[in-house]
C-alpha cells in the first residue's frame, strides 16, 4: 500500500485528464515513485464505404492516432518534475480493460485518474472508464477532481 512505487496515469488529453496528470506527479514527486502516462487508442468502427467513394486506410488511421497519443504524451512527460521517474505507454482497446491490465502487468501502487462526473443516458448505460476501473483495479484508485469543459 504506502509507500507508493509505481503510479499510473491513464489520460485522454482532456483539460480534466490534464489535471489528472499533474495531481499524479504530484503524488509520484512525494512519493519518490515511477509515473506511468497511459493513453487508449479506442477501437476504429468498422466503415461500410458506398461504392465509388474509395476506401478508408484504417491501419493508416490506427498508426496515426497512435503516433499523436505518444506525441501528446511526449509533452506530458515534459512536464512532469525532473525527480520523477516517467515513461508512457499507448495502448489500443477498451480504456477501462487495458488500464487494468496495464496496472496488473506493471505492478501499479496507484491509478490516478481525472473524473468530472458524466451524466444524461450515456452514464446511465454504459457508466465511465473512471467507475469501470474503481470497480475492478486490484489496487487503489484516486479520482482528481476538474471543472469539466463547459458545454
Amino acid at each position: 500500500m504506502l509507500p507508493f512505487k509505481k503510479i499510473l496515469c491513464p489520460t485522454d488529453f482532456s483539460e480534466p485528464g490534464c489535471a489528472g496528470v499533474k495531481a499524479a506527479a504530484e503524488i509520484a514527486s512525494r512519493f519518490g515513485a515511477e509515473l506511468i502516462l497511459m493513453h487508449v487508442v479506442g477501437p476504429i468502427p468498422a466503415l461500410d464505404t458506398p461504392a465509388g467513394m474509395g476506401t478508408f486506410d484504417v491501419a493508416a488511421y490506427q498508426r496515426e492516432l497512435t503516433s499523436s497519443a505518444e506525441a501528446f504524451l511526449e509533452q506530458r512527460e515534459a512536464e512532469v518534475p525532473e525527480d520523477v521517474p516517467v515513461k508512457s505507454i499507448v495502448s489500443h482497446g477498451d480504456a477501462a480493460h487495458e488500464i487494468l491490465r496495464v496496472a496488473k502487468e506493471e505492478g501499479i501502487d496507484l491509478i490516478v485518474m481525472a473524473t468530472h462526473g458524466a451524466t444524461g443516458w450515456v452514464h446511465k448505460v454504459f457508466g465511465t472508464v473512471t467507475e469501470k476501473v474503481i470497480r475492478h483495479a486490484h489496487c487503489s484508485v484516486l479520482t482528481a477532481f476538474a471543472e469539466p469543459p463547459a458545454d
